[in-house]
């Protein structure tokens, strides 16, 4: 079966057939629980019955209408949406597909109000190494990380990477004659797992409003809740004047967003931009169960709690060489090969136990991104097989 897909994943050996809560199981009925949620999308978990639910209630109606006109479910999601984003100053949306997507659609927005304002060539966007915006051309042009550009030149010309948490690089990459904006992430997920300073972000704010840059957060990995608020950057107390968002955005249905701030919320015209897919009315109705979960303050509270309990957990173990997090977001180094330590997690599946499903972050970094509804017993029985399969 595997013959008829392209060669672009590192598959692990195990094909699932169902899932419920935080467990998977695979076609020979091995149990496995899932410390992955799909890279930070299932994040309600598998099976949740309100989402199935709004999902299939959605579908009996209509799948999809054009963006020619409005949809009822659509309007209200967006709505929604923003509101939850209004503490970091967002005022309108773009309803995308994707996080790739959605990044596109943000630095052609930052591009666009500084062409009005200022003019032709000012047109850079300034990112951070590490980062990971995506896989088209531009994003991958926007991502700080040389192993995704192999073999893909040329790329979209006008990003600049430097390296997060040096503040003296910042200041001399916001060139406020040729930058249009600062795309970052709060906390970098491809890359481990990195959380940004409090100083740097404070920084990059001042120095944006200063000249007139737009600041543009990544949310994709590391919004919705992941880090135990609804965006990451709200725990730096910081406003936005872009935020993207995608993955767990619609519990599992593709979707994405870009959501704008004052100053960029009226710069798109009509037949600026566009999505045949953005929008869509079963995303928007998976979306309207994931805001309505997840955008609570004891909701969120869990999340941060439990991310505590996991993180200064492996943080003790002897094995683990260092460990990085904020909420159920959790990068820890190993000594061995990260794919090894996968498949070990795989490979403990049988009749007598079940297996656990982590990520990869680079060769020796294992990432954490388990689903929301991780209850304490699960956590338990993670963290037990986790401290086995270190030794």
């Amino acid at each position: 079966m595997n013959d008829v897909f392209m060669n672009t994943y590192h598959r692990l050996p195990v094909t699932f057939s169902k899932g419920e809560g935080s467990w998977l199981y695979d076609t020979e009925g091995k149990k496995y629980l899932d410390f992955c949620s799909g890279i930070s999308v299932n994040l309600l978990g598998h099976n949740y019955a309100p989402l199935v639910k709004a999902i299939c209630e959605q579908a009996a109606k209509y799948i999809h209408v054009c963006n020619y006109f409005h949809s009822d479910v659509t309007a209200v999601f967006a709505q929604k949406l923003v509101q939850a984003c209004a503490p970091a100053g967002m005022k309108n949306v773009f309803l995308a597909n994707s996080g790739a997507e959605a990044n596109e659609g943000a630095c052609k927005l930052a591009r666009k109000y500084s062409l009005l304002k200022y003019g032709q060539g000012r047109h850079t966007i300034v990112t951070l190494k590490g980062s990971f915006h995506g896989r088209t051309i531009t994003t991958l042009s926007a991502t700080g990380q040389e192993k995704f550009h192999k073999d893909f030149g040329p790329f979209t010309e006008g990003f600049v990477h430097i390296q997060g948490g040096d503040i003296s690089a910042l200041d001399k990459a916001l060139d406020g004659k040729k930058v249009a904006g600062l795309l970052i992430e709060a906390v970098q997920g491809e890359s481990g797992i990195v959380p940004q300073s409090q100083e740097f972000i404070a920084y990059a704010e001042k120095l944006c409003a200063e000249r007139d840059i737009l600041l543009i957060f990544d949310e994709i990995q590391c919004g919705l809740g992941r880090t135990g608020t609804f965006l990451a950057l709200e725990q730096y107390n910081v406003k936005a004047d872009i935020v993207t968002l995608a993955k767990g955005i619609a519990g599992g249905i593709p979707a994405g967003a870009v959501l704008a701030g004052e100053k960029a919320a009226g710069v798109f015209t009509t037949g600026d931009h566009g999505s045949t897919f953005g929008g869509n009315a079963v995303a928007s109705a998976a979306g309207l169960v994931v805001l309505e979960t997840i955008n609570n303050p004891e909701f969120l509270k869990e999340i941060k709690r439990k991310g505590e309990i996991m993180l200064s957990a492996i943080k003790s173990h002897p094995k683990v060489k260092e460990a990085r997090g904020k909420g159920l977001m959790i990068g820890f180094d190993i000594e061995g090969d990260s794919w090894e330590f996968l498949s070990a997690g795989i490979a403990r599946a049988d009749k007598n136990q079940c297996g656990l499903l982590m990520l990869s972050s680079g060769a020796n970094t294992i990432r954490l991104l388990p689903p929301y509804s991780l209850t304490d017993g699960e956590i338990e029985q993670g963290l037990s097989m986790l401290s086995q399969l270190l030794g």
